[in-house]
């Protein structure tokens, strides 16, 4: 069973429309800017990979330094990667970000991005080779590939699209604070 979804970073959403998909809001994401869930990260806006980098080491550190076991450095490490190559693609790729989720769960952390685009990138179900010939990018996918699971992607009805994957983090000593 996962644990309940942290506080999400929310972003405004642009000319009335609702960041999250479908028009209706999950209960882990809050439009007030006033306090925040009992048990949460703290509110910080995610407006690129450095704030999501540093909302989703609040979250780890948050949920495990309290528990008997804390996530190896390097599965930290791997997140913190998965959750720059994410969110750079949703500001790069997807029009922009609109909404981003980090929740801890059983065995991991499973991230979430929201963007304003309805486009699915196929390579995201590829093999997660790494692109022959060296242009400069294309290498983002092949790592999310390598070091997430249960990739979920799908389309908003109201436009846009989520991207879900889940990190798995390792037993070890943890980030240093």
């Amino acid at each position: 069973m996962s644990e309940p979804a942290m506080r999400p970073a929310e972003l405004p959403a642009q000319d009335g429309e609702n960041p999250v998909c479908g028009g209706e809001k999950k209960a882990a994401v809050h439009t007030s800017g006033g306090g925040r869930r009992a048990g949460s990260a703290p509110a910080s806006p995610v407006v690129s990979a450095a704030s999501a980098r540093a909302y989703v080491l609040a979250v780890v550190r948050r949920h495990w330094d309290a528990a008997a076991c804390r996530p190896d450095e390097q599965a930290v490490t791997d997140l913190l990667l998965v959750t720059s190559e994410l969110v750079s693609n949703a500001i790069r790729h997807g029009g922009g970000l609109t909404a981003f989720e980090a929740a801890p769960t059983r065995d991991g952390v499973r991230l979430t991005v929201y963007d304003r685009s309805p486009d699915i990138p196929t390579v995201a179900f590829g093999s997660g080779a790494l692109p022959v010939g060296h242009d400069g990018g294309g290498y983002g996918w092949p790592l999310i590939i390598k070091l997430a699971h249960d990739i979920v992607i799908e389309r908003c009805a109201d436009g846009g699209k989520f991207v879900s994957v889940l990190v798995p983090l390792r037993a070890g000593s943890g980030p240093e604070s």
